[in-house]
């Protein structure tokens, strides 16, 4: 692979090339400095690529677009990943046979972002890179990847080329998808890319490190919670994290700084004498004077990546007439978009400009209540901007936002001062009554359209809290999660990734990567061996026991003993480790083998009231008690044991596919133009007779519901509460609708049921049920339909 065609942008992709005027390249080449992803942000600069690059080399370059997956997902501070997702998600359209490679990107990409920060600063996210890219998929050869950096460093501007975007192939996007894919099956969890760097090298200050293992990571209530929770500043609060998602600001200043690199691109024929070459001593006299006289002589220079300069802000917002009402909430949302950005660590001030200049405090949520308050009967705000100029400020480096309503640059006086000020006057921000915000930049006596960011105000302010009673707290219970119960009247789908299958006494249970117990069910046509070998119809599961403390490796065995109380049996070969684990009581027994020198082909079974390291050729096994203390002694091999392994295995290997895509990331919750219900951009709609399916909605949301955790409440009062196990449950304002419950999977037969009635598809009714099953088109025009236009004739 060629330099250009490794760096390849493309049409529409998740990332592309930009240019940062503000920070110069120590190549020469300050074009394409900088790679960001179009609406969220920027991933790296391109010095910090390149080194990034050059500690892989002897490995061999990953493909570039999973590389810049992984450097964003591993960034410290605010991440937008939701809007990386949105642009990976984006391919399934085109490509769906890449559908479930996708999924499993997202899954890694989330874990790598839920590593604790140690591992993502400095060597330490190096050695972290080196680890899940030392072995992966499509990767570039070594000679390849030294080759790429030394034409890189000869010929920096050949980037320009490859910025050039070209039409994105199925190629390229199974390029860099299918590598992260196939890593997220070798590391399926944060915890096994921490071990994988452990077992890479020693780093004994990261062993206190915590491990964040949910694909939803929950913080405590932060500045921008409180000022969405409060009536008076929900509109500023609602606004900002959409500010945040699209502002193209650079939240700090880079200057050089140094670095030790070595290597050969390191010498430069410029530099200090104490820099010089020893061999350039060596010279005769003459020789050595001509050389240092004509830029001939050898130095070492280091590489100096960008590092960080302190600078202080300064945001006026003009509270003049224009600034009255949205605009001046749309100032003030903007300011602390800036001030509070995460990336954020510069000092501020804030102004209020009207008849003077007031300054003013926006850290506390009391601050903005006040301060919203600032108007002025001024009709522009010239007089007080050309004052702040006036003054003296002593700051070694000032930055200045002005915040001012877009019809206020008409004004020829104020047009007058800030054309004066340009050059200390950094950044200018525009309002508008219909949420629109425009900046723009100040560079060489120039300014420049930074971008425009158009706030959707009727969705944003569409649900504000209500106003608390005197002497009412309900902070707690506004912004506590929904308890959801363990198990409902109709069955959960049953996940796709599980740890284990297991068959005891006729019934089947899974072991999900969720850390529960499920037990699930084949189509109750067993005596019809023909349909039920050739369909293996299935059902979906119900929850047995949740939170089990058990790690996903190695081999399990299930059974129960004589209180009829559910043991796990636990055996990881690698650690010469088996264990129990009492489900019901938590009690838990293990025993170390090392020493017994246990062939590695034994697999850890179940047969008669006992569990074996067993394997069918070997004259002798191993037996593991079922009740008490674990204990294992060795037995001669019984045919039995081989035969009924058979069977199961037989058996098991019908639910190797029993599992159905599940939507467990909840979001944009709403109804659409059609009148469908919208989950998470997915729509209900009877697309066949007597059947509801989620499929991708096409339609604009008319009416959203307002999240609080996972918690979804429209105007009316209606409310729809989410399970990330597959389940949404929907209660209406109306009393006359009772409870109903309909599975969230994508693409398949869904199900609608009540706690006395069902009907949809059969794969989610329970074995044994005392539901009365009815024709989904009833089920759907009494319940859903009826749901549905309750909240659209209140929103009408």
């Amino acid at each position: 692979m060629d330099i250009i065609a490794y760096f390849q942008s493309y049409i529409n992709y998740f990332w592309e090339w930009t240019t940062d005027e503000d920070v110069p390249d120590d190549t020469g080449y300050n074009e394409n400095n900088l790679i960001s992803i179009p609406n969220v942000g920027a991933i790296a600069y391109r010095p910090y690529v390149i080194e990034v690059l050059k500690e892989l080399k002897d490995l061999g370059f990953p493909p570039f677009g999973s590389l810049l997956l992984a450097l964003y997902a591993t960034q410290g501070g605010y991440l937008n990943l939701d809007g990386v997702f949105y642009y990976l998600n984006r391919q399934k359209n085109t490509l769906p046979e890449i559908d479930s490679d996708i999924n499993s990107a997202i899954k890694f990409l989330e874990n790598l972002s839920h590593i604790g920060a140690s591992f993502k600063k400095g060597q330490n996210k190096i050695i972290l890179l080196q680890t899940i890219f030392r072995d992966c998929h499509n990767k570039v050869s070594s000679v390849a990847s030294e080759l790429i950096v030394k034409i890189f460093e000869k010929r920096p501007y050949i980037i320009a080329e490859a910025a050039n975007k070209k039409d994105l192939t199925s190629i390229a996007i199974n390029r860099d998808i299918k590598t992260l894919a196939l890593l997220h099956h070798k590391f399926p969890t944060t915890e096994s890319i921490i071990n994988a760097i452990r077992g890479t090298v020693d780093i004994p200050e990261l062993e206190d490190e915590v491990i964040e293992e949910e694909t939803t990571v929950e913080t405590d209530k932060d500045f921008i919670q409180e000022l969405i929770e409060e009536p008076k500043t929900f509109q500023v609060g609602s606004l900002i994290k959409r500010i945040w998602s699209g502002l193209k600001i650079p939240m700090r200043h880079l200057s050089p700084g140094e670095q030790p690199i070595g290597g050969i691109s390191d010498m430069t024929n410029k530099g200090d004498f104490h820099r010089m070459l020893l061999s350039e001593f060596a010279n005769e006299d003459e020789v050595f004077m001509n050389r240092v006289a004509n830029n001939e002589a050898l130095y070492i220079q280091r590489e100096i990546p960008p590092e960080e300069n302190i600078f202080e802000r300064v945001i006026l917002i003009d509270t003049s007439l224009k600034n009255w009402g949205t605009p001046k909430v749309l100032g003030f949302a903007s300011a602390i978009a800036v001030i509070k950005h995460p990336k954020a660590h510069s000092e501020c001030k804030v102004f209020a400009l009207g008849q003077a200049n007031i300054p003013i405090s926006l850290d506390k949520v009391e601050q903005v209540i006040e301060n919203l308050n600032q108007v002025s009967s001024a009709l522009e705000v010239s007089h007080a901007l050309e004052k702040f100029f006036e003054e003296e400020h002593r700051e070694k480096d000032l930055e200045v936002f002005f915040i001012t309503h877009q019809e206020n640059l008409a004004h020829q006086k104020l047009q007058k001062v800030i054309h004066e000020n340009r050059d200390r006057l950094k950044f200018l921000v525009t309002t508008s009554a219909d949420g629109e915000l425009n900046f723009y930049k100040h560079q060489k006596g120039t300014r420049k359209h930074i971008q425009k960011i158009l706030l959707p105000l009727k969705e944003l302010w569409a649900n504000p809290p209500q106003r608390r009673q005197k002497g009412e707290d309900n902070s707690s219970k506004n912004w506590k999660k929904t308890d959801v119960p363990i198990n409902y009247p109709i069955l959960f789908p049953t996940p796709v990734n599980k740890i284990a299958i297991f068959l005891y006494e006729g019934e089947f249970f899974i072991l999900s990567n969720k850390k529960q117990l499920l037990r699930t069910y084949l189509t109750d046509n067993y005596y019809n061996k023909n349909y039920y070998d050739h369909y293996k119809i299935h059902r979906g599961c119900e929850v047995l026991f949740e939170g089990i403390s058990v790690k996903p490796r190695g081999q399990f065995a299930l059974a129960r003993n004589k209180q009829q109380q559910f043991i796990l049996c636990q055996y990881q070969p690698d650690k010469k480790l088996i264990s129990k684990l009492n489900l019901n009581t938590k009690e838990y027994s293990e025993l170390n083998l090392t020493g017994m020198a246990i062939p590695k082909e034994l697999k850890l079974v179940y047969f008669d009231k006992k569990f074996y390291l067993f394997f069918p050729k070997r004259d002798s096994i191993y037996e593991i008690n079922l009740e008490g203390n674990i204990s294992i002694g060795q037995i001669q091999n019984d045919p039995e044991i081989a035969k009924n392994y058979a069977k199961v295995e037989t058996e098991i290997g019908k639910l190797k596919t029993s599992g159905i895509k599940i939507l467990n990331n909840f979001s944009n919750i709403g109804i659409n133009s059609e009148k469908n219900l919208v989950v998470s951009n997915n729509e209900f709609n009877k697309v066949y007779d007597n059947s509801l399916t989620l499929y991708r909605n096409r339609h604009r949301i008319e009416i959203f519901a307002h999240q609080n955790k996972n918690r979804f409440s429209f105007s009316d009062g209606s409310e729809i509460i989410t399970d990330s196990r597959g389940m949404l449950t929907f209660k209406s304002s109306n009393k006359n609708i009772p409870e109903f419950f309909i599975p969230s999977t994508e693409y398949g037969f869904l199900a609608l049921a009540t706690h006395t009635e069902f009907g949809g598809s059969e794969y989610y009714l329970p074995e044994s049920t005392l539901l009365k099953v009815k024709k989904m088109e009833d089920m759907y025009a009494e319940h859903l339909r009826r749901f549905i236009d309750q909240i659209w004739e209140y929103g009408a």
